[in-house]
């Protein structure tokens, strides 16, 4: 499945996608296909700071428990609701199916975050 090259992407495999001092946030194909069958996902609440390379929250599913890292510090202003009664739509679009908005602290921060082409080469060596 191609990545979106609009997003920017962490090795932890989650995606952000910035649009000016806010962006959005969820986890990457590779991740639910490596996760499986998402059944619950843990999310901050809006007006919660959440920090650069630090846990803002988990996903589970029928093999394991994975912390989520936030790729960019900030505020969170929205949560995907829909997320808390239908988390298997990660499963069928994580592209499409955002767990956090944010006001970005610092866009500098996204610099520092892999490309499409970049994430897609890490995942390969990754699997290889």
């Amino acid at each position: 499945m191609p990545y979106p090259t609009d997003f920017k992407y962490t090795k932890e495999h989650e995606w952000i996608k910035p649009d000016g001092k806010t962006a959005t946030v969820g986890i990457t194909n590779h991740a639910q296909e490596a996760l499986g069958d998402i059944v619950f996902v843990e999310l901050p609440k809006p007006g919660i700071e959440i920090t650069k390379g630090k846990t803002f929250g988990s996903v589970e599913s029928v093999k394991a428990v994975s912390d989520l890292y936030a790729p960019a510090s900030g505020t969170v202003t929205d949560v995907n609701g829909e997320l808390a009664t239908a988390p298997e739509k990660i499963n069928k679009d994580a592209h499409g199916s955002w767990m956090l908005k944010i006001t970005l602290k610092d866009p500098n921060e996204l610099n520092s975050l892999l490309s499409a082409a970049d994430y897609e080469k890490f995942v390969a060596e990754e699997g290889g």
